[in-house]
């Protein structure tokens, strides 16, 4: 008697090999648990080791810390930001601060970002370019992590979040603003964590309403929700975007759009006969109060040095503190508008997609590398492939959204996120053509290029339903892509960290007669 041959499953419903590792340890309970916990470690882990190590390097006040690291050392000391005298960079360095006077100085960024940045200075001393870097680092790191959350939520998968992470963490543009005193870097986490909140709210909320009532066919009104914890938290998350960079404002504007419609589609699944209606009056003015106020407050309450103290700029120039403060972002408010002084490095914001001329935070040479000719920089031009991977994913989200939205065929609602994102943190600045801006400031848009990424690959990839040979492709093309990104990360990591290198060397990093 012959044992029967089990019969094989069609090729198009046939696993590929990557298919069988991935459901051998993410079904079985034991590898799930240790994979959840062990992976978002990991790849932060990596992220911190890439921004920590040599963190001091360079021992100088590089581009713009000039500004925000000797402010952020008088917030510690005064409350406010005081005026340095003459000489104040070379004897910072050595830990005198003696050159730093009572007198209230204008500055035109709130002091969220520079109370951070103090908190290394508080505990190591300001004459150490580690102390003051440190928390810049350590929040670096920590939205990497934050960015595995978000495509976690997003995708529920273990494996594109990882990916989405890893991403991230080796990102050229992501490891230099961790690792020099500038604000933008700080705005990036506070932005990314207030839609990290906004989608918990989502899991939460949007059931919710499209289960309300389920008993009562069409009804005329849906279920207002005041409950919604994590739309406060992102009022306070976004509040604290805010009080680093005032174009926090443009991604509190933008979630708030997005709470707004996505409460109305869930109230048309829902059978609402009057969703818009029903969204923008009612729930509207409900999602308004939770997340607006507290956004407010929390960026009242980072301005508490200033307006408990008598020192800073414009602080007398009204009876009431606050409308001292009004005054003050006035002032602000015109600089903002009128800032358009030259810079060798100046990028507007039409460049940036193309990647045109990324900022050198810092140039230094040195002849001990072996070599007639050695240099060494801190360029924060992103991983190439990341970056133009990401607009290109960019571009493809956005024409599936609109060719749904002209079709009227159903959407993956995961595309809004990164759009939206994009959107705030990248539009606003093309109003501006005559401002003095710079590449770097796309560090807020490498969160959500990474996410737009992630989901196209994850297109590329294949999904169970498609034939066996589609699939196999689609995951030797992401292999393949992202082997390949390691690679440029690994080769651009010496002009990102500012090692001394051969002139030649740094010659070839330079793809663009404009990076130069």
């Amino acid at each position: 008697m012959t044992t029967p041959v089990p019969l094989l499953p069609p090729p198009a419903e046939r696993l590929t090999r990557w298919g069988r590792l991935r459901d051998r340890l993410l079904l079985d309970p034991d590898w799930h648990r240790v994979i959840r916990w062990l992976s978002p470690l990991v790849i932060t882990a990596l992220a911190a080791v890439l921004r920590l190590t040599n963190l001091s390097h360079p021992n100088v006040l590089a581009f713009d810390e000039t500004y925000y690291v000797k402010d952020a050392w008088s917030l510690w000391t005064l409350g406010y930001e005081g005026t340095w005298g003459d000489g104040a960079n070379e004897a910072f360095l050595t830990g005198d601060t003696s050159a730093l006077t009572g007198a209230g100085s204008f500055v035109v960024h709130p002091p969220l970002g520079k109370w951070i940045i103090a908190l290394g200075m508080g505990m190591f001393g300001p004459g150490n370019s580690a102390a003051w870097r440190l928390m810049v680092a350590l929040i670096g790191a920590a939205t990497v992590l934050l960015v595995y959350f978000v495509a976690k939520e997003l995708t529920r998968s273990v494996v594109a979040a990882t990916v989405a992470g890893l991403l991230l963490a080796i990102d050229g543009l992501s490891i230099v603003m961790s690792r020099i005193a500038l604000l933008d870097g700080i705005l990036t986490f506070f932005i990314l964590l207030g839609v990290l909140f906004i989608l918990y709210d989502r899991r939460r909320s949007i059931p919710l309403v499209e289960h309300a009532d389920a008993d009562a066919p069409d009804p005329l009104w849906g279920r207002v929700i005041w409950r919604r914890p994590w739309v406060i938290a992102a009022g306070v998350a976004l509040g604290a975007a805010c009080a680093v960079k005032w174009s926090g404002l443009y991604a509190l504007a933008g979630l708030g759009l997005y709470l707004v419609v996505t409460d109305a589609l869930a109230r048309r699944r829902a059978g609402v006969l009057l969703w818009p209606t029903d969204a923008a009056f009612r729930q509207g003015p409900v999602s308004f109060v939770l997340l607006v106020p507290a956004a407010l407050l929390t960026y009242l309450v980072s301005w508490t040095g200033w307006l408990v103290t008598a020192g800073g700029y414009d602080r007398q120039a009204a009876g009431n503190p606050l409308a001292a403060l009004w005054t003050y972002h006035e002032s602000i408010y015109g600089f903002h508008v009128g800032l358009s002084s030259g810079h060798p490095y100046a990028s507007p914001a039409w460049q940036w997609p193309f990647l045109i001329r990324p900022t050198a935070v810092w140039v230094g040479d040195d002849q001990s590398c072996g070599t007639d000719h050695c240099i060494s920089v801190v360029s924060s031009v992103p991983n190439p492939l990341i970056w133009y991977a990401g607009v290109a994913a960019a571009i493809f989200l956005l024409y599936r959204f609109v060719r749904g939205l002209v079709k009227r065929r159903p959407m993956p609602w995961t595309y809004a996120i990164p759009l939206i994102g994009l959107a705030a943190t990248y539009v606003p600045w093309l109003l501006y053509p005559q401002r003095t801006i710079f590449q770097f400031y796309t560090v807020v848009m490498m969160p959500f290029l990474v996410l737009a990424l992630v989901l196209a690959l994850r297109e590329i990839a294949g999904r169970r339903a498609e034939p066996l040979h589609r699939r196999q492709s689609g995951e030797r093309t992401v292999i393949v892509f992202l082997a390949v990104t390691v690679l440029v990360s690994a080769f651009f990591y010496p002009v990102w960290i500012g090692m001394n290198v051969p002139y030649d060397f740094w010659l070839i990093h330079n793809w663009m007669p404009t990076w130069v």
